[in-house]
């Protein structure tokens, strides 16, 4: 035990490698729907091994935490700054009441009970899951005019009123959203769902490696004997089935494979391959002759390609009027914004930087990625220079100093990280030949990046973690509990009764701009539906900069 204990303290990135294992760990612990997380995991992992008094220097976790922020805002650029048009302005509006409630209710309490600032920093950071203020309040405390000794007592109090904050708020705050704030505005959310899916369908995100045997759209072979098709062209036989959008791929005539065009008339003895929704085959009043059996016709080359939605004549336009223009033999399996997969109809508004997942024949299917904007091919290469540039500029940006009153205000380095990570996902969404991150790396500095940030922050804080939450006592229980609830139940009343809102999208805008992920599954479930996603992108956009912006400002407010 003792060579153990010695190689953890002489060689800290072991240490580190063994709060990530154990911090995942955890993390995976479900109590029923509740699970604990690999934020929090990550956090009870490194105060448990912190005990053994293991120093890292403060560089490493701020390395990390800079690749985590710039990641976050690389994600949500596209949305933050639709968020900033005039059809996202109720939503915009919900947020900002919410982060602003949030402040309120966590520098007032704390003053009430005698907290400190890097209590009320770690308490609000954890009622709303939002582990950014961590480093933006604990950076903006190490610039205080403190002996050192006073700033690590600070900086140790955070991931104290972080952990009790996040263990007690949030299971509380998932509860609120999904089941006890419905109520309170008396709306059903199954029964708000099924109205606003009258308009509206999204088929179940599919579990990794696990894919539906469903398939909406197919092709099959028909041979012409005589009317309808014999005699028309295929201009003519797919106008007819304008609203149901049928495709004459190829045909065989004479033996020989043809790739027909909008002029070619169809003779008798040609076999022709269709391709239309399932249902049209099955539901058609106009009969398409006798179907038969033949592979090589039905075996061309088929793609299921991303398309980025960058050009301006395709973006804010509605997914029938894409299909107008573009749209010819090709179909629309997922609608992606701000990660999240979004249910569509013929009548939903296309945003720029979202993604189309289109299927069809490949010429087509290119041609149309084209008209839209940028096809997204798969590749395991990460802009390394991108992110770099992102990185230095941002910190540049966020090292600028502004004084309010007495009080100066700066992002810190990171908060600029932030920032520059949202203007830089912006551009890609505009300009996606350059700056690419796969969705692989992407994790990587999210997800890891944040966990050795909340790793570390836990072994240094792991020496004083007990007494801390001795010294601060039972309280911070009321009171993070208290933290987390009171700014989502303003956010649900003002959506409800002064933005009147729909419920569906309100309670899905509430988990988004707390930041709350949990909540807007269990919200999903209490629906039934995936619908409430659709208040939720641009929420979250705008509720990570302004929590995240939170941290200096608590602190100096606090001060």
């Amino acid at each position: 035990m003792e060579y153990f204990i010695t190689a953890l303290r002489e060689n800290p990135e072991l240490a580190i490698f063994l709060t990530l294992a154990i911090g995942f760990l955890i993390g995976r612990i479900r109590i029923g729907t509740f699970a604990l997380g690999n934020v929090v995991g990550t956090l009870l992992a490194g105060v448990l091994i912190g005990q053994l008094d293991i120093r890292v220097e403060p560089i490493v976790k701020i390395v990390f935490f800079d690749l985590f922020l710039f990641a976050t805002g690389y994600k949500v650029g596209p949305q933050f700054f639709r968020g900033l048009k005039k059809n996202a302005l109720p939503q915009v509006a919900l947020t900002v009441v919410l982060c602003v409630t949030s402040l309120v209710t966590a520098v007032t309490a704390s003053k009430l009970l005698g907290y400190d600032c890097g209590t009320a920093a770690g308490l609000m950071a954890g009622a709303f899951t939002e582990s950014t203020v961590i480093g933006t309040a604990g950076q903006t405390i190490e610039k205080l005019d403190l002996p050192q000794a006073e700033k690590d007592k600070l900086l140790n109090n955070i991931p104290v009123a972080y952990a009790v904050s996040y263990l007690v708020g949030t299971a509380f705050v998932v509860w609120f959203l999904s089941s006890l704030g419905p109520r309170l505005i008396r709306v059903n959310l199954k029964e708000e769902s099924r109205k606003l899916e009258q308009q509206m369908t999204g088929s179940a995100k599919e579990e990794a490696g696990v894919r539906s045997a469903y398939r909406e759209w197919d092709v099959r072979a028909y041979r012409v004997a005589g009317p309808p098709l014999a005699g028309r062209t295929v201009a003519d036989i797919e106008s007819s089935f304008a609203s149901d959008r049928v495709f004459v791929q190829r045909l065989r005539r004479g033996g020989g494979l043809v790739e027909p065009n909008p002029d070619t008339v169809f003779q008798p003895g040609d076999i022709v391959a269709i391709s239309a929704r399932r249902h049209v085959f099955l539901e058609t009043s106009v009969p398409l002759g006798e179907e038969v059996q033949d592979r090589e016709l039905l075996d061309f080359p088929a793609a299921a390609l991303d398309a980025v939605v960058t050009k301006k004549d395709a973006a804010e336009q509605t997914l029938k009027t894409l299909a107008e223009r573009h749209g010819r033999g090709v179909g629309l399996l997922k609608l992606i914004r701000g990660g999240e997969e979004i249910p569509f109809t013929a009548e939903t508004v296309v945003n720029r930087g979202d993604m189309l997942r289109l299927v069809g024949a490949r010429q087509d299917v290119e041609r149309a990625g084209q008209a839209l904007g940028y096809i997204e091919r798969p590749s395991s290469e990460t802009d390394i220079v991108f992110v770099g540039l992102g990185i230095l500029l941002g910190g540049f940006v966020g090292l600028l100093t502004i004084v309010v009153g007495d009080l100066p205000l700066s992002l810190t380095a990171s908060g600029g990280a932030l920032i520059m990570g949202l203007v830089f996902g912006w551009l890609r969404s505009v300009r996606p030949t350059f700056g690419r991150i796969p969705e692989a790396a992407l994790w990587v500095f999210d997800t890891v990046g944040l966990a050795v940030f909340i790793g570390i922050v836990g072994l240094s804080a792991g020496p004083s973690f007990v007494s801390g939450v001795q010294q601060l006592g039972p309280s911070l229980i009321f009171v993070g509990l208290l933290v987390a609830v009171m700014p989502h139940l303003a956010a649900v009343l003002f959506g409800r009764y002064v933005l009147k809102m729909n419920p569906v999208i309100l309670f899905g805008a509430c988990s988004g701009a707390g930041t709350i992920t949990a909540a807007l599954r269990a919200i999903q479930d209490e629906a039934g539906s995936k619908l409430p996603v659709l208040g939720y992108t641009v929420p979250y956009a705008v509720g990570n900069i302004l929590l995240t912006a939170w941290g200096p400002v608590i602190v100096l407010l606090m001060k």
